[in-house]
């Protein structure tokens, strides 16, 4: 993110340079960063001559470059921005030739999405020496309830480690789909906000009661009442809760448990720092641990192996799913 902010800083001063390669598995700052190159580098009265827009799947190596190397028309750059170039992954080396010698009046933005080019190649090192080279790498899950924070937080709104933990456990690790969510709850809610389950659970559709988050709290607590409560629902609403995602949660917390069980050092900064959670969570985990010593998280993280097959259809064709989780549960808390 820092390194996203320092690239925006230059491209306001107007320092820029003949070519951004924008590459890695994150699409979220690959867009925001083209869209910011699109919307500023040129005023909207050159924008017409002087900017386009490719798409890798209608365009050639070649075609790139010639675009590229055009001289703009009554204004000090042009931009060319190749969408989905992934889509010239096959020739994508071809690049360096112009790479080694860029058109100093074109700004070329080259969005190459969900891959990344060898970095032992000529074009990557070309590239480092004339250009940018930008990788956007995938946040852990671990990392985005902290992406959230700092999202909000230039736009005056909070978020509460449980609601920032709903929104990562429904949307995953989609920055995009995240961010989303967020622009919608700003323009219900008033600055200042503190962003809370009710707010997701009334603007978004997830319950606050009634979700994996919920689920993983009451089997480490050993709730099963809760646990039962939350398995009914997840039964009669199988669509938004797939059981395929449920014993994967759960096959990661168990997992965690036996790492906390191996570690020495058990305090909460290094529970936190060594399982990879966030510090708020840590009491649950330490407490997790204490009703699952270390042999019955191993049948656990067993059985859950067992039910992972199970839900993807082998062996269990006709038991519904709502059954399938009821069994899990009653070989998890026994």
């Amino acid at each position: 993110m820092d390194e996203v902010k320092q690239l925006v800083t230059d491209i306001k001063n107007k320092n820029l340079k003949p070519i951004y390669f924008l590459m890695g598995e994150e699409p979220y700052y690959i867009d925001k960063i083209s869209d910011f190159i699109e919307s500023t580098v040129l005023a909207e009265e050159e924008r017409g001559f002087n900017q386009m827009v490719l798409y890798g799947r209608d365009v050639t190596i070649e075609d790139v470059v010639g675009n590229a190397k055009r001289y703009p028309m009554m204004a000090e750059h042009q931009v060319v921005i190749v969408k989905e170039a992934q889509d010239l992954s096959r020739t994508i080396e071809k690049l360096t030739s112009y790479a080694e010698n860029p058109q100093t009046s074109t700004v070329l933005v080259v969005n190459y999405k969900y891959k990344k080019i060898d970095k032992r190649k000529s074009l990557y090192k070309t590239l480092k020496k004339t250009g940018v080279v930008y990788e956007s790498k995938k946040l852990y899950e671990n990392q985005v309830a902290d992406w959230i924070r700092r999202v909000l937080s230039p736009k005056k709104y909070s978020i509460t480690p449980k609601a920032a933990q709903m929104l990562v456990e429904f949307l995953g690790t989609d920055l995009s789909k995240i961010n989303n969510e967020l622009e919608k709850l700003q323009i219900i809610l008033p600055k200042g906000t503190e962003i809370s389950p009710e707010h997701i659970e009334t603007n978004i559709g997830i319950s606050k009661d009634f979700n994996n988050f919920e689920l993983r709290k009451a089997v480490g607590e050993r709730n099963a009442i809760k646990a039962y409560r939350i398995i009914n629902y997840f039964s009669e609403n199988p669509k938004d809760n797939p059981m395929v995602v449920t014993v994967a949660l759960l096959f990661n917390f168990f997992s965690q448990l036996l790492h906390l069980h191996g570690l020495n050092d058990k305090s909460p900064r290094n529970v936190a720092s060594s399982l990879k959670i966030n510090p708020y969570f840590v009491n649950e985990y330490i407490s997790a641990s204490r009703n699952y010593p270390m042999r019955k998280v191993s049948a656990v993280i067993s059985v859950l192996r067992e039910f992972d097959v199970k839900s993807k259809g082998v062996g269990s064709n006709s038991v519904p799913q709502g059954d399938l989780l009821k069994e899990l549960m009653v070989q998890v808390f026994n």
